[in-house]
Formats: structure tokens, sequence, C-alpha cells
């Protein structure tokens, strides 16, 4: 059987902004990505741990291979600590990566805490254009975005296509052509409507359509949604989204196991 075939993504968390996690309005576990036969926890929020647990099937974090971090706010990186208390079994098995960005460990409040870094393998602080190879994919994080703390999207090589995810960040046309080539294109959309301001770092849904229009991916999936996001029913959007553009768009809920071979392998 194709090692590959099995690959999926489980969405812990669909929650973006403080009021929907503070509220737990959505939950805010991360993506669980499994590829290849390795498992990777992308951005363990606040309920990471426990919705690992009670997902169905339940998603143990011991099995993990790696953490990756795209940026340190508590959204992204509150349940990192435990998360590798738990996949390294309190540290009792050194096993496993974490690949967060310079200030998630070196910042004046550092979300990794000390005594957890001597539990893994292996730490990689991710820096624009950094290209890891790990078998079976690759892992690129090709910009920094603009964003209040170090923030990096994450590009997984596999060889059957690209799977991108376009964390946090402010709008500017370049993310087009850096995330170009995805086949699976995973979106923050934290805001529905537009704003003019400079204050703003995350994307809006007109901002996040030009996106998706202009990589023109196999499948784009909208996730970490703020609170005028879900005023605005996110499941209505991606349909009315994808009878404009042609493209499948899906709207991603607490919980959806999204089964790459579905894309991948029809």
């Amino acid at each position: 059987m194709n090692i590959y075939q099995g690959d999926f993504i489980k969405f812990l968390g669909t929650a973006g902004a403080r009021f929907v996690v503070s509220r737990q309005l959505r939950a805010s576990g991360g993506l669980w990505f499994s590829l290849g036969g390795e498992a990777i926890l992308v951005d363990p929020g606040p309920g990471s741990l426990l919705n690992c647990f009670s997902s169905r099937p339940k998603l143990d974090p011991s099995t993990l291979n790696g953490i990756i971090l795209t940026h340190r706010h508590l959204d992204h990186s509150n349940d990192v600590n435990v998360i590798i208390e738990s996949m390294t079994n309190g540290g009792r098995n050194k096993k496993g990566f974490l690949y967060a960005p310079g200030d998630a460990f070196n910042a004046p409040d550092p979300v990794v805490q000390i005594y957890v870094r001597d539990f893994l393998d292996e730490i990689v602080y991710l820096k624009e254009g950094k290209k890891i190879d790990r078998m079976p994919f690759s892992v690129v994080t090709p910009v920094r975005h603009r964003h209040p703390v170090e923030t990096y999207g994450v590009k997984f090589y596999l060889p059957y296509g690209c799977i991108s995810l376009i964390s946090d960040t402010a709008f500017f046309p370049e993310l087009i052509d850096y995330y170009g080539d995805a086949d699976l294109l995973i979106i923050n959309v934290v805001i529905f409507q537009d704003y003019i301001s400079e204050n703003i770092f995350h994307l809006s849904f007109n901002q996040a359509k030009k996106i998706i229009d202009g990589i023109k991916p196999k499948t784009a999936i909208l996730t970490h949604f703020g609170m005028t996001m879900l005023q605005q029913k996110p499941y209505l959007l991606a349909r009315n989204l994808e009878e404009e553009l042609g493209i499948k768009v899906v709207a991603a809920t607490d919980g959806l196991k999204f089964e790459l071979a579905n894309l991948f392998f029809p």
C-alpha cells in the first residue's frame, strides 16, 4: 500500500482572535498533520492536549514526531510545553523536533520553557527561506509574515504535491507568489470586513479571496475564524466563494478530518 494513502489533516480547532479563543466559541487546538507515517502538530493553542484525546478516533501526542509553531502568540502556542511533555513521556523518552521562530525561545517572555527543550531531539529556529529536509517530506517557511511577532507560514512538499498553510499576517501581494505552488491551501481568515488601518495584521475574507484566486489551488480550506467571520457563517462564505472562483473551497470546522487521498489519489 502507498504509505501516503492514509495521510490526513485533523483540525483540532478553528478559532482565531482573542474573543473566539477566550470564549471557546470555536476550539483552538491547532492542526494535526499525518504525512507519510509522520505526525506533526502545528500551532497547539489552548486546549490542544484535551482536543487530541477527545478526538474521535483519539490522537495520542506520544506518537508525534514533532511540533511546529508559526508564531508565539498564545492562540498558537499556549499548549506547546504540555504537548512536548506528552510527546516525550515527561522527558523520559527524548524524541521529536520543534520548529519555531527564534523569539519563541529568546524573547523576554519566551513561550517554550527552558526545561522542556532538553526533552527534544531537535530544535530549529525558523527563518525566511528556511528549508528543512525530512523523510518523507520537506518543510519550507518561504517568507516572514507581517505580524507583530516573528511569524511564518509553512509549506510541506511531498512526492504527491504541496500543502501550504498561510498563518496570521497582514495582506501583501507577494503572498500569492510565495505560496503560488500550493495544491492544497489552508489559510487563516480572521476578519470578514476590510479594514483601512495599519494596526490590522490579519487577513480579511476579501483578501483571502484574492490570494485563493491568484494561487488557484486544487482546494482551499478557510480556518482560524474571528467573531466577524463566524457571524457571516463560514460555510456559506466558502460555498459562495467556490461558485464564484470555480475552486473547491472548504470552511473548516472543529474536528474536521481532511483525507488527503481524496484530493491527491482520487
